[in-house]
């Protein structure tokens, strides 16, 4: 029998699924366009082992200690995971080889410092890169205009490959300005892919969360970052169990 957790996460799951295909068909885009994302922050192995077995794509993990964890418990049943949190460099060789893709990366040491260790490893890594698109000083993520220096330091590293980019608008805007930041972000990756920079493909715009992620896949969003919608509120005194 399925425990409460599990009949909640389900139907969450199943309700988030319909909610991005609905909105993926008003833009004129295929729903299977669209990966979930499961963000799984502070959840136990055994909580995302569970939500393994549902229809999410890939998982997200904030914290490297986490990711490991859950890596190497086999919590994910062989699906994706992509780092979503800021990453410091100490932890990059903790990161290579679980994360198919780290998304957070904002400045171009971060960058040198991943490419310098996939070539270590004798592998290409994936990353995307953090673009602040609301330039806030309380939010991590390089601002628009940097985008253009980490591009041109993507091209000259062998080890690196930019599949496209990342954001998190400011909380609390109303639906029209939400939605502008997103096509922002939209516009952004368009400009980047139109200069044809080395080892960028530009195929990826990972944006939105519980509380817009309709709106992001209405712009162009390809991954949408869920937690608290498939999860529920966070427990923090689990995290480090």
């Amino acid at each position: 029998m399925e425990t409460p957790e599990m009949q909640a996460m389900t139907a969450a799951v199943a309700e988030i699924r319909e909610h991005i295909a609905a909105a993926a068909r008003q833009a004129g885009r295929r729903p299977e366009e669209i990966r979930l994302c499961a963000a799984c922050k502070t959840r136990t192995a055994q909580t995302v082992r569970a939500s393994a077995a549902l229809p999410i794509d890939l998982f997200g993990e904030n914290h490297v200690q986490e990711l490991a964890r859950n890596f190497d418990a086999g919590a994910y049943l062989g699906k994706p995971a992509h780092l979503i949190g800021h990453l410091q460099t100490n932890k990059i060789k903790k990161v290579l080889g679980r994360a198919a893709l780290i998304e957070s990366v904002d400045s171009v040491h971060v960058l040198q410092a991943i490419d310098k260790e996939a070539e270590k490893r004798g592998l290409v890594q994936g990353i995307l890169l953090e673009i602040n698109i609301g330039e806030e000083e309380s939010k991590t993520g390089a601002s628009p205009e940097a985008l253009w220096p980490l591009l041109e330091a993507a091209a000259a590293a062998q080890h690196i490959m930019v599949h496209g980019l990342m954001a998190i608008p400011p909380a609390g805007t109303d639906e029209a300005a939400n939605r502008a930041f997103f096509a922002a972000v939209r516009e952004l990756a368009a400009q980047a892919a139109a200069r044809r920079y080395e080892h960028t493909a530009m195929d990826v715009l990972s944006m939105g969360m519980s509380g817009d992620y309709e709106n992001a896949v209405r712009e162009g969003a390809t991954i949408v970052r869920i937690g608290t919608a498939i999860y529920g509120a966070r427990d923090y005194g689990t995290a480090a169990q």
